[in-house]
């Protein structure tokens, strides 16, 4: 089960990214403490790959769009 578990984290590189970083995730996941999918949210929350994130970014985008037209004009 194990063994499962470390292949599934090694295919997706953002998590082998985020357990790098915070190495003591290794330990909650291996004592079943934390799924894998509770595992993926806090690393969206981390790199800020939210639905809400991406809004506001779209946003900023947006308004920097609209200030450079308006200086344009």
């Amino acid at each position: 089960m194990y063994i499962d578990i470390i292949y599934k984290i090694r295919e997706n590189k953002e998590i082998y990214l985020y357990l790098k970083y915070n190495s003591y995730l290794y330990k909650r996941i291996l004592r079943n403490e934390i799924s894998l999918k509770e595992l993926d949210t806090l690393k969206r929350n981390e790199f800020k790959q939210t639905t809400s994130d991406k809004l506001s970014a779209l946003k900023d985008k947006i308004d920097l769009a609209n200030t450079f037209l308006s200086i344009l004009k």
